[in-house]
């Protein structure tokens, strides 16, 4: 902070307030803030009726409690006294945003991503555990989806089955599940609907959830019958992709050349065109975080740095198709923490 000339940190709802507190925000009209000023104590301003949810640190942060009668725009203004520049959570409710820049009229807002992503970025120990156990729930249900019957079943039937096989598989709640048939796979955030899955169809599996505040994300494929023309030539293509976007991960490595190494493997092979999103995102006690694999990102990758590797093609109208694993970056290159098959698995 204060080698970015920030004299407070101002953090709403949103990850980095647990992060640094352990505490969770609910979303609410009524506002709940972090103000941590670069030279002073750390309060944590919250609703009264909020307050019992709070474990209290004291050798982290005050609470202060405010009444339903209280202007909570004004206590934070007060903590905050009058700061040149302030960082404030990415997160934060506009209607808190313009409340304060009213209440503080000489401070210059920026986000407070600038700072926190650093920290957030690079996972201790202790993070990576939650983020290999939560890998491994998501593969346990992988492994029972190549178990599943798809055919005849409508994809949001089947999109609800997993997320209560995450549950099942020891996350603490459910994230997301995409199910995508036949040619709505060639959609990469397919909303699972009614169509009916049939033999044939080519299906991309793409699902998550959180464990310990932390988030699995994974996507597998799978195949109602003999694949469509074209699928299997596709996926040879894809596999190598993703072999070599992880063959290419280590420390000092820039983002953008994971993202290179799967992108030219797709295009030289000539599908190029139908690979259209990053090849990966990073992810922590967001399902999206810093840092992103995607042309541009010149930072180099640290130890402890996670994120999916997951290069997709999508053929319009046919079938589209993408391998998400997980990756932690280590000292001399990178570990998966997913582990389930990664071939089309043959489902009835």
């Amino acid at each position: 902070m204060a080698a970015r000339g920030i004299e407070v940190l101002l953090l709403s709802v949103g990850a980095d307030l647990p992060y640094l507190t352990g505490y969770e925000a609910m979303p609410l009209e009524r506002l709940t803030m972090l103000v941590l000023p670069t030279g002073g104590d750390a309060t944590l301003v919250v609703p009264r009726l909020e307050a019992p949810r709070v474990e209290e640190q004291g050798d982290a942060f005050a609470l202060r409690p405010w009444e339903e009668t209280e202007d909570p725009v004004a206590i934070v203004a007060g903590l905050a006294g009058a700061p040149r520049r302030a960082a404030i959570g990415d997160t934060t409710w506009s209607a808190f945003l313009v409340g304060l820049q009213a209440a503080m009229p000489g401070t210059t807002f920026s986000l407070a991503s600038e700072i926190t992503r650093r920290l957030r970025a690079r996972k201790e120990a202790a993070e990576v555990e939650w983020l290999r156990r939560a890998g491994a729930a998501a593969d346990r249900v992988a492994a029972r989806l190549a178990a599943t019957r798809f055919s005849g079943r409508r994809e949001r039937d089947v999109a609800r089955e997993i997320g209560d096989m995450l549950v099942e598989e020891g996350h603490d709640t459910a994230a997301f599940a995409i199910v995508a048939s036949g040619p709505n796979g060639a959609s990469p955030h397919h909303e699972p609907g009614e169509r009916v899955i049939e033999s044939g169809d080519a299906i991309v599996a793409d699902f998550g959830g959180r464990l310990g505040g932390y988030h699995s994300d994974t996507t597998r494929n799978f195949c109602v019958g003999e694949p469509p023309d074209g699928y299997r030539e596709a996926f040879a293509v894809l596999q190598r992709a993703q072999d070599a976007a992880v063959a290419a991960i280590g420390p000092g490595i820039a983002a953008e050349d994971v993202d290179r190494a799967a992108r030219s493997v797709i295009t030289d092979a000539g599908y190029g065109e139908f690979f259209v999103h990053r090849t990966g995102h990073g992810i922590g006690l967001d399902v999206h975080e810093h840092p992103y694999i995607v042309s541009g990102n010149t930072a180099p990758l640290e130890p402890g740095n996670t994120f999916s590797v997951e290069p997709g093609i999508y053929l319009p109208g046919a079938f589209g198709m993408r391998i998400e694993d997980i990756v932690v970056v280590t000292d001399d290159g990178g570990e998966r923490l997913n582990h389930s098959r990664r071939d089309p698995a043959p489902v009835e």
